[in-house]
């Protein structure tokens, strides 16, 4: 079969080729906010307009878009999917033991402080999980602890969502500068250290900016020094990992750090008066959050119960790192692994300039690494943790089939947004709205970050939007007299604020706190923040780029 190269400007007219590549991500945004349209009815709605804009204005041949599609439907289960039904899963089995209201008594005998339980479960041991697996895994433990814990379930979406950005550059051990860093040629070491000189300003910030956007500017004072302990003590470690040590274990090592500090600093500081309501602040949520509103057990916990309350999150702690280990990887994906060209599409579209500098054939391979998956992983700790509470094979297999059908829905919905993005990325359409956001001349700096929000909004991945963009972000920088580096850095740390609204987050988060069908509510109540931190970054690049003293922030 012929070859076919990516057309980026297909209506001659740049405005109009960019309004005409804006039309799947922003339906697909419009009938999800709207509220009045389940997500994914939305989703296939959206997966539709994404093939008739491919195929009759970027001229793809419907074969192949068809195949991009499909194709994009098995990524979505695999990895994503697969992730979310395990996590799930493993959260049912703790319920279905009574370990999970054991945890809760443990995280309450840390604090009943609603504010303070945020900044310990979603942004600190949230960044673990982040940092160990990523790819939804965080923002699918802290949203189902957070509703075992009686957060009202915008609160435990929203905020898991808004949480997880600071970590996201370097999360499952540094992926996203390993990637960014294949397509732009640019040490990753270099990559990790510029991105260490952006993020850990915003690691100070969101802590303060999770805790407002939950109690309020009132609610947020009271526990600053808290907060300011929380952020200090990942945004120091984060500095220093990324830029004297290495990308990879960033973020391992800032949150257990962040965690550490922050339960020993509570040892020694409470708030004068605690927060217990788990809704959020000027909001009536439902006579269930009301009730859920009600003060935990205080019961003290004794060491064997504590123990064995911690027990499950352990062994995923565990295993995680051991899924997350470059030699585990390698070894697994050699020997565990199914290849899967897709006949008709692998190799036969050509990525051009000026979006890759000579045409490049783009790969279009199912990869079923079975063992590697993350989700993988996170089912054998489930298992593992099932079989020490003492639960029968055949009581494990009931609780999976419940979850499965728990999960379904939400299954599909991950499924056909991956393939959005997939279609995008072999159609050029995303391309197309790269370019548009690389013609803004002596403002690239600040609309180039904001390239790495839109690749991580359509993508749901920093890893795929700095692989989507990362050649761009490099020579449309080297074209504009600025350093690759700097801007190649930008589109990770730009990414990250992407990813609270990415669709696929969205539904992990619904999924994981049991909130079908309000995905429009989540992407309203979070929309906002993602845009403001994600200006905020653009600026302070902007800044790096053309003012002193942030220039001398910018490795050569």
């Amino acid at each position: 079969m012929n070859t076919w190269n990516q057309i980026y400007n297909p209506l001659n007219s740049a405005a109009l080729s960019t309004i005409a590549a804006a039309i799947p991500v922003v339906t697909l945004l419009i009938l999800i906010a709207s509220g009045k349209v389940k997500a994914h009815i939305a989703a296939i709605i959206a997966v539709i307009v994404t093939n008739l804009i491919a195929i009759f204005v970027f001229t793809m041949p419907a074969g192949m878009s068809i195949r991009a599609s499909l194709l994009g439907v098995v990524s979505g289960f695999f990895p994503i999917g697969w992730i979310v039904l395990n996590v799930i899963f493993l959260y049912q089995v703790t319920v279905r033991c009574g370990k999970f209201e054991l945890l809760k008594r443990a995280i309450g005998g840390v604090t009943e402080d609603r504010r303070l339980q945020l900044l310990l479960i979603a942004f600190s041991f949230g960044a673990f999980f982040e940092g160990a697996s990523g790819f939804g895994t965080p923002v699918a433990i802290t949203g189902a602890v957070l509703i075992g814990l009686g957060f009202s379930p915008l609160a435990a979406s929203g905020l898991s969502l808004i949480a997880n950005t600071a970590p996201v550059a370097y999360g499952a051990l540094g992926t996203p500068i390993q990637g960014l860093a294949s397509v732009t040629g640019i040490d990753p070491y270099i990559l990790g250290a510029m991105v260490g000189r952006q993020l850990p300003v915003f690691s100070l910030i969101v802590p303060f900016w999770v805790v407002w956007a939950f109690a309020g500017w009132r609610g947020m004072k009271e526990v600053w020094p808290a907060i300011l302990v929380t952020g200090v003590s990942f945004a120091i470690p984060q500095y220093v990992i990324s830029n004297h040590i290495n990308p990879w274990i960033v973020d391992i090592g800032a949150s257990l750090i962040s965690m550490g500090c922050l339960i020993l600093f509570l040892r020694v500081w409470q708030p004068r008066q605690l927060w217990l309501s788990p809704a959020l602040r000027g909001r009536d949520e439902s006579a269930a959050t009301m009730a859920a509103a009600q003060p935990l057990d205080k019961t003290p916990l004794t060491q064997g119960e504590l123990w064995s309350a911690l027990l499950p999150w352990i062994i995923v702690c565990i295993l995680m790192l051991i899924w997350g280990n470059g030699a585990f990887k390698a070894w697994a994906n050699a020997n565990f692994v199914w290849n899967y060209p897709v006949p008709e599409l692998d190799k036969l579209i050509n990525k051009v300039p000026p979006v890759a500098a000579k045409p490049t054939p783009e790969a279009a391979v199912f990869g079923f690494t079975y063992l590697s998956f993350t989700g993988t992983g996170m089912l054998i700790a489930a298992i593992i943790s099932g079989f020490l509470m003492g639960m029968t094979p055949g009581k494990l297999i009931a609780e999976y089939g419940r979850t499965l059908k728990l999960c379904a829905i939400s299954l599909i919905t991950i499924s056909a947004m991956l393939a959005i993005g997939t279609l995008t990325r072999l159609s050029g359409i995303d391309a197309t709205l790269g370019l548009a956001f690389a013609a803004t001349g002596v403002l690239y700096p600040f609309f180039g970050t904001l390239l790495g929000w839109l690749g991580v909004a359509l993508t749901g991945s920093d890893t795929a939007s700095n692989i989507l963009f990362g050649n761009l972000q490099k020579i449309t920088s080297e074209q504009l007299g600025l350093s690759p580096i700097l801007m190649g850095a930008a589109n990770s740390s730009g990414g990250v604020m992407g990813k609270m609204i990415d669709a696929q987050s969205i539904v992990v988060a619904s999924t994981a706190t049991n909130w079908y069908g309000h995905e429009g509510s989540i992407l309203r109540y979070v929309f906002l923040h993602s845009i403001v931190l994600a200006c905020l970054v653009g600026v302070l690049v902007t800044l790096q780029a053309y003012v002193y003293p942030f220039t001398m922030m910018v490795l050569k």
